[in-house]
């Protein structure tokens, strides 16, 4: 039997909730009733204070709901089972920016095939798709390139986790067919993309990036694979993920930053972002529930859309925070980002977190943004950080391309605070691990990690969970109210901004904005709640203007 938690009143109230280690109860909890002395020592953890005769009031209650927590945990339940409760970000009688549903991609002058193919590896979608077209290349062919350059990229990077080898080929001889006899599906047909390894395919396993799982099938397509197969496009890798969607480390390494392979690739979409900005893949599917698009698409130079909680349904995809964890496209611009967002959209009956919401959309032909009003965080911009020079030029760029400035702030609460709402989620999540001990098998063991934070998540009251989720209320309500008269707000990739905009549920784009000692930075545009069509275009109007996302990694290793 092992303890983690030292304090006398912490070892007490782990008799109190007859805490599980090794596999198996004590049994003395199961017969012993709760007494006052107990109490009394387990409400300094949670900074109560009650007296005798409150507490005497309690005990019964309390010898009942501990009987009740074994009774749930004896049910095993999985992690694919969601709560009978789901968080919506909408603010009351809301109505959705975009009006209808309509996409264009602007039309590219005539594509040529490059005489050097290794051009091929930083080609955006529309290249890629008008020479498939075309027929100036098969999506076998291409296929096989973007594979060679997994296989050689792939040992000093450690990007991905399983080659999906033999479905992939059967799937571009499949649209190689399709588009000789006229049945062309569209502008990802034929496409090869890779997903993260917490999203599930059937035929392969899904590992989640962590050792108790690194064996792990699940025997079902997660719905946003079958939408983009569906669009014809050709699955070629699972990626890596920092362990359990934690930064960077996972079972296999450390994936690695193709600008500085010194560096990790951060995380937790880490082989999403690691293998698009190396040329090794067209675009990939990663997730993000407090940064894990944003900060490798940073790290990495890539752009990413976390889209509006509820845009993309979560059915076969590991759940960390039901009510916090969104998936996402990470691509080489902000159009291809737009174009996958468009395939993978909308409700499939199975994940009824989902919202319907219209999604209206064309390429910017220019790179005016006269008319358009844009919010920016005055005092993170004011803050000294290593990206703040680049941020402060992309102020300058906005301005000269039109837009309006206008200075904002986000509303005052306690974002860090609030996150007991993914603490506590997490911890229900994986609470088998903390259980049976198999945390013990996963790589970091560090006190910022999660097999504390799962453990520690165990002592979140219910109460105060709940009370964080109206905290949460009051933000949805206030920043709505600040974003009425802005098209879309720009922050620094981290800060205060990337806290309060994963409570609430807004979508952003990440792109780059400039370098610094050879490295990438980033800056991120937000929009409205389902807003992604505006602001999809404004954060393409800016990157039109820069082109910061034409510059890759030599690749000299």
């Amino acid at each position: 039997m092992k303890l983690h938690i030292r304090r006398k009143s912490i070892i007490v109230l782990l008799c109190i909730l007859s805490f599980t280690f090794g596999g198996f109860v004590f049994q003395k909890v199961e017969e012993e009733k709760i007494s006052r002395i107990l109490v009394k020592q387990a409400q300094e953890i949670f900074a109560l204070e009650f007296t005798d005769t409150e507490i005497d009031t309690m005990l019964e209650d309390l010898d009942g709901q501990r009987k009740s927590l074994i009774a749930l945990r004896n049910l095993n339940i999985q992690n694919s089972v969601s709560p009978a409760l789901n968080f919506n970000p909408l603010p009351v009688a809301y109505q959705f920016p975009d009006q209808s549903n309509y996409f264009k991609v602007a039309p590219l002058q005539s594509v040529k095939m490059p005489s050097n193919r290794d051009e091929l590896a930083f080609y955006s979608i529309p290249k890629l798709a008008a020479l498939l077209r075309t027929k100036q290349i098969s999506s076998t062919e291409l296929t096989r390139f973007f594979i060679e350059r997994i296989k050689k990229y792939n040992s000093v990077l450690l990007f991905s986790i399983s080659i999906t080898e033999e479905r992939a080929m059967k799937q571009a001889k499949k649209a190689d067919a399709e588009i000789a006899a006229g049945k062309y599906r569209g502008i990802l047909h034929g496409i090869p993309f890779g997903i993260k390894d917490l999203i599930a395919t059937k035929d392969y396993k899904t590992t989640w990036g962590s050792v108790p799982f690194k064996e792990q099938h699940i025997d079902l397509d997660a719905t946003v694979l079958t939408k983009l197969e569906n669009a014809g496009a050709v699955l070629i890798a699972k990626l890596t993920l920092g362990e359990l969607a934690m930064g960077d480390v996972w079972y296999g390494g450390k994936t690695r930053n193709p600008w500085d392979i010194k560096r990790g690739s951060s995380g937790s979409s880490a082989g999403s972002a690691s293998a698009v900005a190396a040329g090794c893949l067209p675009f990939a599917i990663g997730s993000e529930t407090l940064g894990s698009i944003v900060s490798p698409s940073t790290e990495c130079g890539t752009t990413g859309l976390r889209p509006s909680f509820g845009r993309i349904s979560k059915h076969g995809a590991m759940a960390l925070s039901w009510s916090m964890d969104k998936l996402g496209p990470i691509t080489r611009d902000v159009q291809d980002c737009a174009i996958v967002f468009n395939a993978v959209l909308g409700a499939d009956g199975k994940d009824l977190s989902v919202i319907t919401a219209p999604f209206s959309y064309t390429s910017p032909l220019t790179t005016s943004l006269k008319g358009t009003r844009i919010g920016y965080i005055k005092s993170e911009f004011n803050r000294k950080y290593a990206n703040s020079a680049n941020d402060s030029l992309t102020l300058i760029k906005l301005k000269e391309m039109g837009a309006e400035l206008v200075p904002v702030e986000l509303p005052e609460l306690p974002y860090r605070d609030m996150l007991i709402i993914l603490s506590a989620e997490s911890g229900a999540a994986f609470q088998d691990l903390s259980l049976t001990n198999r945390d013990d098998l996963m790589v970091r063991q560090d006190k910022n990690a999660w097999p504390s934070g799962f453990r520690s998540a165990h002592f979140i009251p219910a109460v105060e969970y709940i009370q964080a989720n109206r905290a949460r209320t009051i933000l949805i309500d206030q920043l709505h109210k600040k974003m009425k008269d802005i098209d879309v707000f720009v922050a620094p990739a981290f800060g205060q901004n990337l806290l309060a905009t994963n409570l609430s549920g807004h979508p952003c784009v990440v792109l780059p904005n400039g370098f610094r000692n050879g490295l990438p930075g980033s800056i991120t545009f937000t929009g409205q709640l389902f807003g992604e069509g505006k602001l999809l275009k404004v954060a393409g109007a800016y990157q039109k203007a820069t082109a910061f996302n034409e510059k890759h990694p030599s690749m000299n290793f």
